[in-house]
């Protein structure tokens, strides 16, 4: 007889109460660490870590982030930057940059993150607004940048306040300190998780900022009070105010904030940009003495053509290291004096030189704008509401793909035609002025003024770059030098 033996059974425990719930979250994280993970392997940008997103990465290379960028634009068009709270799209390609300007330009607005990071320093200024807000400012501010407006006037005038920053000791000003470190850490916003919190606490870079704010708002409000009583002066004595005329087109002259905001964004957009690129011009024209030398040679023939033009007889001046001082200056006032709107479209290669240094040091090297609904640019790249795409001036003009092999090198001709032409680009591919509604308003201002500088500069000077000094950028929403330029400068007659 066989003995039958019962097989045990395997102990089975169900899963119950709280470890159900822990192994149904088990499974739903590994389902999204896997599904991320293989997106990201996808992903064309930076390493992006849960949470963290690629904060790391872009606090690593923030000092030089713009050249960052060059190196992930120059292999994918499309990078895509995730960040804890958001995600950033970076695009170079002017099809897609086309795209987010001006074909679907209503998806694409300032928005509320990028309003919220700048808001403290320009308010509900021409660069932070959107909507009638915006197209209210951009209707006002188009009657100060009228082609009649240039031709009247040389130069635009602002609120008629000097504040030193040319003399020739070179006084610390407490305005251009403060508006400078506020630019810088409003800039640092866009990576810092952590801002938030150190502005409720008021510690850290959100403690100067605050400071910083504070002293550009007494500065700027004590002008604004100032110049409206000098209108309402003006006014009963029965003067005319140009201020006053603008402020009656756009219904009054308003109330101190909102003039606040005005006056902050067009610091940025008439000092800051124009000053810039000056800095930057001149760093070019001393590191590439040959396009120095043909600039120069233009502007002497220029001299001679306007100068019999209008019959005049040039001041005799000896040449470089000349004593006579009068004479000199004599000169460079005469020079400046053949200047004018119509006269400095004859300077095909000054305005070359000007451009070629907008394409590779753009006065703003990038341009964020928000998401309202999900999209699919051009090339496919999918971005979603809530998010940022910005396009990057600054990379665009590095990009071989749009400038072809030479598109690293400082070379002036390449806009200029066989016939010596002014050759133009696509405002979506050279983009320092942006492009589509929101287009620069001062562009012609811009070149104007600083043509009209470079020209008496270049022609009646050499510079020459102090040894061992450093040039290079410092992060803020404009492409300032970090250390100024410091040059030798001599006479050149």
């Amino acid at each position: 007889m066989v003995e039958a033996h019962a097989t045990p059974a395997t102990p089975f425990f169900p899963l119950t109460g709280l470890h159900k719930y822990i192994a149904i979250f088990l499974v739903v994280l590994s389902w999204i660490l896997v599904h991320k993970w293989s997106r990201l392997r996808k992903q064309k940008g930076p390493r992006s870590w849960p949470v963290v997103g690629a904060t790391m990465e872009q606090l690593r290379n923030y000092h030089r982030m713009h050249d960052w960028l060059v190196e992930y634009l120059s292999k994918h068009r499309t990078v895509t930057v995730d960040m804890p709270f958001t995600s950033y799209t970076y695009i170079a390609d002017p099809v897609n940059v086309e795209h987010v300007l001006k074909t679907n330009f209503t998806n694409y607005p300032k928005g509320d993150v990028y309003r919220s990071y700048m808001d403290v320093l320009l308010g509900d200024g021409i660069f932070n607004a959107d909507g009638e807000l915006w197209r209210k400012q951009r209707k006002t501010a188009s009657f100060e940048f009228a082609s009649k407006n240039l031709r009247d006037f040389s130069a635009i005038v602002g609120f008629g306040v000097e504040i030193g920053t040319l003399s020739p000791d070179l006084p610390e000003n407490s305005f251009a300190q403060a508006f400078d470190a506020a630019n810088i850490i409003v800039t640092l916003r866009f990576i810092d998780p952590l801002w938030r919190l150190k502005r409720f606490f008021h510690v850290g870079s959100e403690a100067l900022l605050e400071q910083s704010i504070k002293l550009v708002d007494e500065f700027t409000y004590s002008v604004i009070r100032r110049r409206k009583a000098e209108i309402v002066e003006a006014r009963a004595s029965g003067k005319q105010e140009k201020l006053g005329e603008a402020g009656e087109e756009s219904g009054g002259l308003g109330d101190d904030k909102s003039l606040r905001d005005v006056v902050l964004n067009f610091v940025i957009a008439g000092r800051d940009t124009t000053a810039t690129t000056l800095s930057w011009f001149t760093y070019m024209a001393m590191t590439h003495p040959d396009v120095g030398e043909k600039l120069r040679r233009e502007l002497c023939a220029f001299e001679a053509e306007r100068a019999r033009e209008e019959g005049v007889a040039l001041v005799p001046v000896a040449g470089a290291g000349d004593d006579d001082d009068v004479a000199f200056a004599a000169r460079v006032a005469q020079f400046a004096s053949l200047l004018s709107y119509d006269s400095l479209g004859k300077l095909v290669y000054l305005h070359a030189c000007v451009t070629e240094t907008l394409r590779l040091y753009p006065a703003v090297p990038q341009d964020p704008k928000g998401i309202l609904e999900d999209d699919v640019l051009p090339d496919g790249t999918k971005v979603r509401a809530g998010g940022m795409v910005t396009y990057v001036p600054y990379s665009m003009g590095r990009m071989e793909y749009n400038w072809g092999p030479d598109a690293a090198s400082f070379r002036p001709e390449r806009w200029i035609n066989d016939d010596g032409a002014f050759r133009n680009a696509s405002p979506f591919k050279f983009t320092a002025f942006q492009a589509g509604p929101r287009i620069c308003l001062g562009k012609d201002s811009a070149y104007l003024q600083m043509k009209m500088a470079l020209a008496i500069l270049c022609r009646f000077y050499r510079f020459q770059l102090l040894e061992g000094h450093p040039v290079q950028y410092r992060m803020m929403t404009i492409l300032s030098m970090a250390h100024g330029l410091k040059v030798r400068v001599s006479r050149a007659v």
